[in-house]
């Protein structure tokens, strides 16, 4: 015959009152702004391994002939042809601005705003010559044929996979550039000055190094592979 199940003592639930307490005052300590942020680059991390998961499984799946990236990304300088020269380029401005985004970082909590706004800009414009290029890069294969429908060069499912992959990312890119422009106009005014509060410089550094970080995989995955 089984037996009723028994209720926690007083005791009991006192206890487990306080350890959910103390957790909650674990996390006192944590800004807002950067929880939030984080919470958000979290969820953005589960769309960006979908999208690579997704074309990881179409590019193994599909019979049809897949591009050789080396060829579809090539560029003729003089006559020759460069393999993936241009994204080799894009690759180095990403990753160069995030050197001049933790050095912005580091000169807020200084209190130079000055040396801080004008590194957050160099970052923003690193960004904006980023999209550029891959405007550039969109346009010369919507030229040669490559559709989200349609692909000349081989497996149809070629160019949804890139407009889809590479349009996320640099959406993702122009919203940064926006967001440091903004950030940085409002230091140069000395309005977080006032405040005594750099934060929000370290918040766009945080999002900044995650868009710098997915085209890390972008790049081996689609480009590499």
């Amino acid at each position: 015959m089984a037996t009723p199940r028994e209720t926690p003592a007083p005791s009991t639930w006192r206890a487990i009152a306080t350890d959910w307490s103390s957790d909650r005052d674990a996390f006192k300590q944590v800004p807002w702004g950067k929880a939030m942020m984080w919470i958000f680059l979290l969820s953005d991390t589960f769309i960006f391994t979908c999208f690579l998961t997704g074309y990881m499984s179409v590019r193994i799946s599909t019979t049809a002939t897949w591009p050789n990236p080396s060829e579809v990304f090539a560029l003729t300088i003089g006559g020759t042809s460069i393999p993936l020269i241009l994204i080799a380029i894009m690759t180095f401005v990403l990753i160069s601005s995030s050197g001049t985004m933790a050095m912005a970082v580091n000169f807020a909590y200084r209190r130079e705003r000055v040396r801080c706004a004008a590194l957050m800009l160099a970052t923003a414009a690193c960004g904006a010559t980023f999209v550029g290029m891959q405007a550039f890069e969109w346009s010369k294969l919507i030229s040669e044929g490559v559709r989200p429908w349609g692909n000349p060069m081989g497996a149809a499912q070629f160019g949804a996979c890139f407009f889809m992959i590479t349009g996320f990312h640099g959406l993702h890119v122009s919203v940064g550039v926006i967001y440091l422009c903004t950030v940085a106009f409002k230091v140069l005014r000395g309005d977080y000055e006032q405040r005594g509060n750099y934060q929000i410089v370290e918040i766009a550094g945080l999002y900044w190094h995650f868009v710098d970080l997915v085209w890390v995989f972008i790049f081996a995955f689609f480009y590499l592979w």
